[in-house]
């Protein structure tokens, strides 16, 4: 038997997401567009043995990933993107 918490991501249609897009304010849009891209940065420098430049990256990304956070969580506190997935 299944957690009934778990959810199963199901694709939103072009025009939904059309639609939440266009009453969601532009800064809001924009902060979820750099904290997503600065996930997927983080997840880059994964692995034991960075360099130091490559752990700069890694912090760099961080910063980046924990700004955009700030802005959507105060927002709304479900929107905080988290660097190793979402749930």
């Amino acid at each position: 038997m299944t957690a009934p918490h778990v959810l199963v991501p199901v694709p939103i249609p072009d025009r939904v997401a059309a639609l939440i897009g266009a009453c969601t304010p532009e800064h809001i849009l924009q902060a979820e567009l750099d904290a997503d891209c600065a996930a997927r940065e983080v997840l880059r420098f994964r692995g034991p043995r960075l360099d130091a430049e490559d752990q700069a990256d890694r912090e760099q990304a961080l910063s980046e990933l924990a700004r955009a956070n700030k802005v959507l969580s105060a927002h709304h506190p479900h929107f905080v993107v988290r660097p190793y997935g979402s749930w």
